[in-house]
């Protein structure tokens, strides 16, 4: 299992923050492990919308289905599922002030059968990748 979690402030109103970031079709602008990311569920982004992801991490490239599960004004999760693995982003928004916003990004991923041997080295490059996120999650929401 691996559990990874990030508070940080960004210069970004709040509101466009949240619709920025509960379209995860931009996942591949602020994730450095997401390759691709499309809506296969058709209209404007709503519960249960749902997108086919790719990502590549230490190497391995990895499909998961993701759906919006949660989507509340201060809180969205968005959970990814495939035959290995359940990762769900949950994240969070506090406005702190006109053009501040606290985000809380918290990454927790359930591996299935075999890959659960994979666990402990996967818990270190979830590690390195969470302050990767960080920094570009920062760049891309100030850039909106």
């Amino acid at each position: 299992m691996v559990d990874v979690q990030r508070t940080f402030t960004v210069s970004a109103d709040k509101e466009k923050v949240r619709t920025f970031l509960r379209d995860f079709a931009n996942a591949t602008r602020w994730d450095p492990g997401t390759q691709s990311c499309v809506q296969s569920t058709p209209g404007p982004v709503t519960l249960g919308t749902k997108w086919d992801n790719t990502s590549k991490i230490a190497g391995i490239s990895t499909e998961l289905v993701y759906e919006l599960t949660r989507d509340d004004p201060e809180h969205i999760v968005l959970t990814g599922t495939n035959k290995t693995a359940t990762s769900v982003d949950d994240i969070r928004f506090e406005a702190e002030g006109p053009d501040k916003t606290v985000v809380t990004y918290h990454a927790h991923v359930v591996f299935n059968g075999a890959a659960k041997l994979a666990d402990p080295i996967v818990k270190l490059v979830f590690l390195r990748l969470a302050d990767e996120t960080e920094k570009q999650m920062t760049e891309t929401l100030e850039a909106l």
